[in-house]
């Protein structure tokens, strides 16, 4: 069964006012990463996840009809230029990862599908200081499905792609957390279970 996977990085004494520069750092990871170079939308969020946004932009994505992605940069600029301890900003971009192709043909295709990953940079009061448990910055990177395809039959060639995803996943993990500076990180789902157990779980019946 697919879960949500998230992974949520903490800074030492962060100030508000630095938060910016630690999301654009976080969001400017994802090209060299499989990722997007611009984002696709943003969204600023007060005092708490039932409330309605008070900004929402979308961009769109680059090469697509109607739009183009904005700069990490100047994302983050427009969304957040006024700064308050109970709000939360909310990023989305582009990264792709190896996945099966959609259809009832018994020929499965392994092909690069695009998905949005949400990068949220929390105010110390937004949702009574949910940044402690979820991180001065969360990235929800949606189902967990492409680093293990449970309902696939796992062999060499589906094998190479999850490896693939997985390695993918292991360094923009690295990345994020070393150019933006954070101290601790944390890889989690919603259901708890642990993607390396599961994964070297799944890699085992494959041997």
């Amino acid at each position: 069964m697919s879960d949500t996977l998230y992974l949520s990085l903490w800074y030492p004494n962060l100030r508000l006012a630095t938060l910016p520069d630690k999301l654009a750092a976080v969001l400017g990871a994802f090209a060299a990463h499989g990722g997007e170079e611009g984002v696709y939308a943003a969204t600023v969020w007060p005092i708490d996840w039932t409330e309605t946004p008070i900004f929402q932009r979308v961009y769109g994505r680059s090469g697509s009809t109607g739009g183009s992605s904005a700069a990490p940069q100047f994302a983050v600029e427009e969304a957040m230029e006024l700064l308050h301890d109970d709000y939360a900003y909310e990023f989305q971009i582009g990264w792709s990862l190896w996945e099966l192709e959609s259809g009832d043909s018994l020929d499965t295709r392994w092909v690069r599908q695009p998905r949005l990953v949400r990068v949220t940079g929390y105010g110390p009061l937004f949702d009574k200081g949910a940044f402690e448990a979820d991180g001065h910055i969360r990235l929800d990177f949606g189902s967990d499905a492409p680093f293990l395809e449970e309902e696939t039959e796992l062999d060499s060639i589906a094998a190479r792609h999850v490896e693939e995803n997985v390695r993918q996943l292991v360094e923009l993990t690295a990345a994020v957390e070393k150019t933006s500076g954070a101290t601790a990180r944390l890889l989690w789902s919603e259901l708890g279970e642990s993607l390396a157990q599961r994964l070297a779980a799944r890699l085992g019946v494959r041997n």
